[in-house]
């Protein structure tokens, strides 16, 4: 068999496509409910939510959770799709793309957690 004919076991993929799915399932169901309730419930008025309640929310276990269901996930959904879009376009090399888009989202991701665990320092 020729050398050119062999392909390479990607052997991360499986990694990457269930951050895509887990990112996927968080940005079709848990960002629009964050929506609804941050961007319209709250400031009408229907749901009261004082600072220091929110405050205590946000820098506990459940606010890790939240960070990570609507910033982190989404965005490895995201890089996945950003990196596949490049590869479709043979825009780039592969793996520099890789680096990129799944390093931005998880240094993005390191730092929303981390904002949330220094506030719970405090």
């Amino acid at each position: 068999m020729k050398k050119s004919a062999l392909r390479r076991q990607a052997y991360d993929e499986p990694l990457w496509w269930g951050l895509f799915s887990a990112g996927g399932v968080c940005f079709a169901v848990v960002v629009p409910a964050a929506i609804l309730f941050l961007a319209l419930l709250i400031p009408l008025g229907v749901v009261s939510l004082d600072a220091e309640r929110a405050r205590s929310l946000l820098f506990s276990l459940p606010g890790i959770l939240f960070v990570g269901a609507v910033v982190c996930l989404p965005l490895f959904h995201a890089a996945h799709r950003i990196r596949h879009g490049l590869f479709d376009l043979r825009l780039g090399r592969d793996k520099p793309n890789k680096w990129l888009t799944y390093g931005g989202a998880a240094l993005l991701s390191a730092v929303a957690l981390g904002g949330v665990l220094l506030g719970m320092l405090q």
